[in-house]
């Protein structure tokens, strides 16, 4: 299929060929007809990425803040690189669109293939011939509400709730500063409600349109008599910015026309230096409008599908969505008179050299319409350019082409060498293509079982959310592939009796679990120096790990498992490799969480067969520019500190040495021990006891801060 994509890091705006996205459970695979493009948010975006990497660093330094702390702990060459990775990653344009739904995933009860509907949400309604949507973010249509009208549902439903928030009454008069598309929707509804309206523009072509469909409307320079004689001098009760720009003067000017104790909301993008003589002499209340609704930028209602009850909140995002395609179907909010540009997907750059201004032209509603008929249904994009050489190398297929599979792990492979790169696969298709490209694949997919059933594939590579891990194992080793999965191999019991019977029961295909740390340079230096150990060890990891939302996928026990078993595992992994087995009990606390943090802040202490014992502090209430992990092992008169994979000092009968070099945390060699362990044939990189009792570990300290007790681990 065709999408419209943008390049942050060379500013380039392309139209590409992707897999068809696979519908996941709650979402439904939509054939696109119209998309409506945002002059304020992609455009914003457009605009960042055409600027040179100063320009970019100085519009946002919060980011370089960022890099900067991430320098000082990891150097600066890793760094760079991870920072680069980060902007090469496509970023897929577009919020608001409108097709027919062709295919649809579990769960997406009183949906039905065929039927028209509005989509939302940036990610999701972009502009691509077939959009992957969430079940919340749906909107049926009326059969009297045509595509491009349908288009502009999500731009609608901003206008609506920032009116909403300003909780507006019959008959008051209401002031509407700007007069672009936001504006114009939000003034059409603000007349729907009863309420006497005043537009304002400084463009004369704007005003002059708000004019043509019944609206009362003023260039800026008449704002203040006009509202005077709108008023009788009484002031606006509410003032609605729908403006975009960076001048302070729409919020300046709203304090002018406001009335005592008016209400101002701003749902476009413009300065926020308040004049505060006038603001506090009037007792203004000023909200910020935030999108569509109740529901946007919360998971749990987005993609997960779990909507709030209507008697707790009437307007949600999708029941705003609900209340536009009435209105339109209605007559009542008329978007055909705002359109001025359409053009086919295959020439969308040019829509966004109209709206950041490179064509000269005036312009209001900008569409993307899509060809009629059937279009090409592929989930796979082969890349012709690759060649391939018969070997005997590992022949790869990915599923899973996040941030982390591009900046780290693909990497690594590729330098680990002897591994040949045959597929890739994600269910939305963009992030496949672009790791298939990038890296060299033959082919990218939107179907993992591409991958997994390829005969010319001996080798899976499963990167993608940690509920998935355990299913997408089975169903590899069940087709008689070599499995790489990434931490966590399980994020529950049930999980990992399932992987556990499938290696019972298949004992030719080998498997690894993304432990990288055991396989670290340093790593390995240290275990050699605790080899011929006769005593029990001490070892204590401290993990520096930083603050998550707890909204953050990886928090949710049901999806990311948590942050002990999602990543508390590598560490528990670390300590099982220096002492040769894995856990026998865990006695693990937290610090109270206070709505801030959900058991991220835990010290676990393993018992091990030996009398061993191991200390994992895993903080997230720490700084960010402090290194992330230290460990300590005394040990027989030995001591050995390892600090943050960069340097190692190991001390014994009074001399102290000391290792330093660039941070390495192993993700190449453990790429390379794989590799040698499927070509010979021999015995897996970890030993399975310890990737499955690591596991069953992390179970038992998640229990033992429920119980608040020791826990055995079996």
């Amino acid at each position: 299929m065709k999408q419209l994509l943008q390049n942050i890091k060379n500013g380039k705006s392309s139209v590409e060929d992707v897999p068809i996205p696979t519908p996941r459970e709650g979402q439904a695979l939509v054939k696109v007809e119209a998309s409506l493009v945002s002059a304020g948010t992609e455009r914003m975006v457009v605009e960042f990425a055409e600027k040179s990497l100063v320009g970019k660093a100085r519009s946002r330094p919060d980011l370089v803040r960022q890099v900067l702390d991430k320098a000082r702990r990891e150097g600066l060459i890793s760094t760079a690189q991870a920072a680069f990775n980060r902007l090469d990653q496509p970023m897929a344009l577009g919020y608001s669109s409108a097709g027919t739904i062709v295919t649809l995933g579990q769960k997406m009860e009183g949906f039905k293939v065929g039927q028209r509907v509005a989509c939302a949400g940036g990610g999701y309604a972009v502009h691509a011939e077939y959009n992957v949507v969430p079940r919340n973010l749906l909107t049926p249509l009326p059969k009297n509400v045509d595509f491009e009208s349908a288009a502009f549902t999500t731009l609608g439903a901003i206008a609506l709730h920032g009116f909403r928030l300003a909780e507006p009454q019959i008959g008051e008069n209401v002031a509407i500063i700007g007069m672009g598309l936001l504006g114009l929707l939000t003034a059409q509804i603000a007349a729907v409600a009863g309420c006497n309206l005043l537009g304002i523009d400084v463009d004369p072509a704007r005003v002059d349109l708000a004019s043509s469909l019944g609206l009362r409307a003023v260039r800026r320079d008449q704002a203040v008599d006009a509202s005077a004689a709108f008023t009788l001098s009484r002031g606006c009760d509410v003032i609605l910015i729908c403006a975009d720009t960076a001048s302070n003067d729409p919020v300046e000017l709203a304090g002018v026309l406001a009335r005592d104790r008016a209400r101002v909301v701003a749902t476009g993008a413009v300065g926020l230096a308040f004049p505060r003589k006038i603001y506090y002499e009037k007792e203004i209340s000023f909200i910020n409008s935030r999108s569509y609704g109740p529901g946007r930028y919360d998971s749990d209602y987005e993609e997960s599908g779990n909507d709030y009850p209507i008697g707790y909140v009437r307007w949600t995002e999708g029941r705003n969505f609900e209340a536009v395609v009435d209105l339109i179907a209605k007559g009542q909010l008329n978007v055909k008179p705002l359109i001025t540009h359409r053009f086919p997907i295959e020439q969308a750059t040019k829509a966004y050299e109209v709206i950041t201004g490179k064509k000269k032209e005036k312009f209001l509603g900008v569409l993307l319409t899509y060809p009629e008929g059937k279009r090409k249904e592929e989930r796979r994009i082969d890349f012709p350019s690759v060649v391939s050489r018969q070997s005997s190398v590992v022949s790869l297929g990915v599923l899973g082409a996040g941030m982390f599979a591009n900046s780290v792990l693909l990497p690594a492979i590729k330098k680990a060498g002897d591994i040949r790169l045959v597929g890739i696969a994600s269910s939305g298709g963009l992030h496949a293509q672009h790791s298939g490209k990038k890296f060299g694949f033959k082919y990218a997919t939107s179907n993992e079982d591409e991958i997994i059933n390829d005969p010319n594939i001996n080798t899976i590579a499963i990167l993608t959310r940690h509920d998935t891990h355990a299913e997408l194992v089975v169903k590899a080793l069940k087709a008689g592939k070599h499995v790489f999965v990434e931490k966590p191999l399980a994020i529950n019991s049930a999980q990992l009796s399932a992987v556990s019977e499938q290696l019972s029961a298949n004992r030719q295909s080998l498997i690894a679990v993304g432990f990288n740390r055991r396989f670290a340079p340093l790593a390995q230096t240290l275990s050699s120096f605790l080899f011929n150990r006769t005593e029990p060890m001490h070892i204590h990891y401290r993990v520096n790990a930083g603050l998550i939302p707890l909204n953050h996928w990886t928090q949710d026990p049901e999806i990311g498992g948590g942050r002990i078993i999602g990543e508390g595992c590598h560490f528990v992994d670390f300590i099982t490799f220096l002492v040769g087995a894995p856990p026998v009990s865990v006695t693990a606390h937290a610090l109270p969480d206070r709505g801030k943090y959900r058991q991220d802040n835990v010290s676990m202490t393993f018992t091990f067969p030996d009398g061993s014992l191991g200390v994992v502090d895993y903080l997230a209430n720490g700084d960010k520019s402090f290194p992330k992990e230290r460990v300590e092992v005394f040990c027989g008169g030995r001591v050995a500190v390892l600090d943050d994979y960069v340097s190692l000092q190991t001390i014994h009968d009074g001399k102290k040495k000391e290792e330093r070099g660039a941070q390495n945390k192993g993700w190449v060699e453990e790429w390379k021990v794989f590799a040698r362990a499927i070509h010979g044939g021999g015995a897996p990189p970890i030993p399975y006891e310890q990737l499955i009792g690591v596991t069953k570990a992390t179970f038992a300290a998640v229990e033992s801060l429920r119980l608040g007790s020791s826990t055995s681990v079996k």
